[in-house]
């Protein structure tokens, strides 16, 4: 058995050929994607963050409103960049988040993705230490994250506050119990990756990573699973740890799926980003039987607990709900994933 959920960058533009013209437009049509996908029964749906660009931003609010909309799909993001982020309010934000939905709260966190802008988490009032960079930044600010939701108090109380204390140091609110081991980091790298594993993070790995060995990106991938899991056994965790990788997979169903991906390239690809030489993963495209066959041959797919779809949020609702309803009635039973 493996997880399928869908993963959305959240992109709008004014154009008469997309789905999604605003804002607006991609908030509303991720809730109601949300609870499509959880109708035909998707196991999760996850959101991009970016900042300073057309596409889905600061993410409780919309995962706040497909909580209260929705009661069984795994909804989370992939990533935020915590770069950008103060972790004490991003715990209140993300308990009240987790809390809304009854703890399926699964929140990807990371260093972030090449920006739309010079060190743009300077604007939002974040700066690396002395002697730190901006991906050391990141880190720490994940590390105090995770410390704090381990719920434990740390701050002295007002003497004479407005409401009355509990005994002792307070931590902040609302607490969402369970959240700790909800969290994943997404890894680009095998270090990355090893470090997650030893903070007791779960693993996101996605559709390009770091070109380590000059390997296709999914045996690559799999070998990075295989390091994470083992620095998790050795790091003495008490619980099995969860895996995602990120695919674009478009079954050719109708005229339609051709039209829009039956040219679609079907190899890896490398090149550079944020300095760094990076192996791109190819976009599957085919008839369901093709599909099978060559997804049974992706080794990081097989090593993973969790597949997220890439999905054309620009395509509309409809479009998006027959992609993924096709997955998971034509692939994933000849995978034996459901």
């Amino acid at each position: 058995m493996k997880r399928i959920g869908f993963l959305s960058f959240g992109h709008w533009t004014d154009s008469p050929h997309s789905a999604t013209r605003s804002a607006r437009d991609v908030l509303q049509q991720s809730i109601d994607l949300a609870v499509a996908a959880e109708q035909i029964g998707a196991d999760g749906a996850f959101f991009r963050v970016h900042h300073f660009a057309n596409q889905l931003a600061s993410p409780f609010p919309l995962l706040s409103a497909i909580g209260a909309r929705t009661s069984t799909i795994e909804i989370g993001t992939g990533v935020i960049d915590m770069r950008y982020e103060n972790p004490h309010y991003m715990l209140e934000t993300a308990g009240a988040a987790d809390l809304i939905s009854g703890g399926r709260l699964q929140l990807g966190i990371s260093r972030g993705s090449p920006e739309q802008v010079i060190e743009g988490w300077r604007h939002f009032g974040y700066a690396p230490a002395e002697g730190e960079s901006d991906a050391d930044m990141g880190r720490r600010h994940a590390e105090v994250f995770l410390q704090l939701l381990d719920g434990k108090g740390f701050a002295q109380p007002n003497p004479r506050p407005m409401f009355p204390n509990p005994p002792g140091l307070l931590r902040l609110e609302p607490h969402a119990p369970g959240l700790r081991e909800r969290i994943w980091w997404g890894s680009a790298s095998n270090a990355t990756a090893v470090w997650a594993a030893t903070m007791g993070m779960n693993l996101q790995s996605s559709t390009l990573k770091a070109n380590e060995t000059n390997e296709p990106l999914h045996v690559q991938q799999a070998m990075q699973i295989r390091l994470y899991r083992d620095a998790w056994t050795k790091a003495g965790h008490p619980r099995e740890p969860r895996v995602s990788v990120l695919r674009s997979i478009f079954p050719l169903m109708n005229d339609m799926d051709h039209a829009y991906f039956g040219r679609s390239k079907s190899t890896d690809q490398v090149g550079f980003i944020d300095n760094m030489e990076a192996v791109f993963g190819r976009t599957y495209a085919a008839v369901p039987e093709v599909l099978v066959s060559e997804l049974a041959a992706d080794e990081a797919i097989a090593e993973a607990d969790t597949l997220l779809l890439a999905v054309p949020n620009q395509l509309g609702v409809d479009y998006n709900v027959h992609l993924i309803e096709s997955i998971l009635t034509q692939v994933a039973p000849a995978m034996g994933w459901r």
